[in-house]
């Protein structure tokens, strides 16, 4: 059966994967990355989970619930825990340097198996479409990957404006 459910899988399905690897590759190394390419990664998987749940669900409100929940609680515990502490903002060229880590390569693998597992186990049980605590888990779960990107990016965000503010204004642009 799995041979069967690999082999019904479009082969964009795997260019994703493999887009997804490489991204996360390079977020294990350190580097200096302009403020506006932080929000790519997170928007990108934000589209991801939301069309995800779309195609799934539907528009729910249930569903959408669910999501917002776990990206909530996830954002707040991203937001508060010290994963950008080391990260060191250069707002004169308008950078950020990051610490490499694999999270955010955990995060997008953990996205594209959960879209993946959800899409096999509707297509073999139809009716997980209309289980509410399917809908519920699943989204949460979203959300809450989700969350972790969010959490993340606002805490370098928050970082890289502070940087900012500390600047001397002698040394800030006109």
């Amino acid at each position: 059966m799995l041979l069967q459910i690999i082999s019904h899988t479009p082969v964009y399905v795997w260019a994703i994967l493999a887009f997804l690897i490489h991204r996360g590759a390079i977020s294990s190394r350190d580097r200096e990355i302009e403020v506006a390419r932080l929000v790519i990664i997170p928007a990108a998987m934000l589209g991801l989970s939301l069309q995800g749940i779309y195609t799934t669900f539907g528009p729910s409100g249930v569903a959408v619930q669910a999501w917002a929940a776990g990206a909530a609680l996830a954002t707040f515990i991203a937001f508060k825990s010290d994963a950008c502490a080391r990260d060191i903002a250069h707002p004169a060229r308008g950078t950020i340097a990051v610490r490499g880590s694999w999270l955010p390569l955990t995060l997008m693998l953990a996205i594209f198996l959960t879209k993946y597992a959800v899409a096999v186990a509707v297509s073999v049980t139809s009716t997980l479409q209309r289980d509410p605590l399917f809908a519920i888990g699943i989204c949460a779960l979203y959300g809450a990957f989700n969350g972790l990107f969010a959490g993340t990016l606002l805490r370098s965000l928050v970082l890289y404006r502070r940087a900012g503010a500390a600047r001397p204004a002698a040394a800030q642009p006109v």
